[in-house]
């Protein structure tokens, strides 16, 4: 039925040996089976089937592990909220005195918080907080850019607490630093705050205070932008800066991208990133020191989503992966196997044309 006879070949050296209706359905096998007793097993060959076993399964959990994590996907937008408010998160610590330290907000509409009213100030100690583990220097003329976080990272990081610590208790009597702490509602327009002395700065009744006693060496705890979530890292959290002059202006530029990270139609997170670049210097006398903050709001959304595939698509890569490893090892296999057959034909006629310990010539034929 194959063909055989048409050759010279008997049918009945291929498979194995059985009638009835099972040699028939073997007969008529496209791909017919050699009997056991023609073929040859070898070690080789179990060992490419443990490897090819082996690399299938660690590709398949592979795939099965990239599936489930999903793949992010970043669209930009047009921001369509500029005129909403903008709920602003700060927690600094201020190397000076809290009845000497006045923080104030100004946005582009001209509205005015008198932050110092909102916020909370707590005596404390510098040592505290410069101390602290990952607080670190922001060099001067540094530029911080967003951090690019995966939505798993970020619904993982806002389910905690959203309440901001507590201040520690004074280690001495004298507290040498104060804390301004809160979250403040303003437009989300283009605007500025800034912490300045007592007396300086705003057009304010009473005593001026001592130049000496400038200064505005700062820890930042938190800055950020909307809903208030204590475990994301912004660019300029647990960052300080110190000066020994009295007269030194520390500018921060802030550029806010306000971005939704996405996991489902129903599980959004909205938060804003920003970028900051810092430019600070010593000034004159007749200048206003301080610690300044300029943010801008870009008009710009930023969708992070995590998409998925269907179960479907996994079960093709799936198996897409394991008949390419197939295919692939029996290629690797036989190619091994050739070689290695080479290798046998030249080691033998080597060996059959040695007599006594010469090689054979032309002229010992004749």
């Amino acid at each position: 039925m194959n063909g055989f006879a048409d050759h010279g070949i008997d049918e009945g050296n291929f498979g194995d040996e059985k009638s009835g209706l099972t040699q028939g359905l073997r007969t008529f096998d496209a791909f017919p089976k050699t009997k056991t007793t023609y073929t040859t097993r070898s070690t080789r060959g179990g060992q490419f089937t443990v490897l090819l076993i082996l690399t299938c399964i660690v590709l398949s959990f592979s795939e099965l592990r990239r599936w489930y994590h999903g793949q992010e996907t970043h669209h930009f937008s047009v921001e369509k909220g500029v005129s909403h408010d903008l709920q602003i998160n700060i927690d600094i610590v201020v190397a000076m005195a809290c009845q000497d330290v006045h923080i104030n907000i100004q946005d582009a509409s001209g509205d005015r918080i008198q932050a110092r009213d909102v916020l909370k100030r707590d005596p404390t100690n510098w040592a505290h907080w410069i101390d602290a583990k990952g607080v670190h220097l922001l060099a001067s003329g540094q530029g911080l850019e967003m951090e690019e976080d995966h939505v798993a990272d970020v619904m993982g990081k806002v389910s905690g607490r959203k309440k901001f610590s507590k201040t520690p208790r004074l280690r001495t009597s004298h507290a040498d630093a104060c804390r301004l702490y809160g979250s403040l509602e303003g437009n989300k327009v283009q605007g500025d705050f800034h912490i300045t002395a007592r007396g300086h700065g705003y057009q304010e009744w009473g005593e001026h205070l001592d130049h000496r006693a400038f200064n505005f060496s700062h820890i930042v705890n938190e800055l950020s932008f909307g809903p208030f979530y204590p475990s994301l890292l912004n660019p300029l959290d647990r960052t300080f800066a110190t000066t020994p002059n009295h007269f030194y202006k520390f500018q921060y530029y802030l550029s806010i991208v306000p971005t939704i990270y996405s996991r489902s139609s129903t599980n959004n997170i909205l938060t804003n990133q920003y970028a900051v670049t810092e430019q600070s210097h010593l000034v004159g006398e007749r200048s206003i020191p301080g610690v300044f903050f300029k943010f801008d709001i870009e008009p710009i959304l930023l969708t992070v989503a995590e998409e998925r595939g269907g179960l479907l698509a996994l079960l093709v890569r799936i198996v897409n992966v394991v008949s390419g490893v197939l295919v692939g090892g029996g290629w690797c296999y036989q190619l091994v196997d050739w070689v290695g057959e080479v290798r046998g034909r030249r080691k033998k006629r080597k060996s059959e044309g040695m007599l006594h310990g010469r090689t054979v010539t032309e002229e010992d034929d004749e």
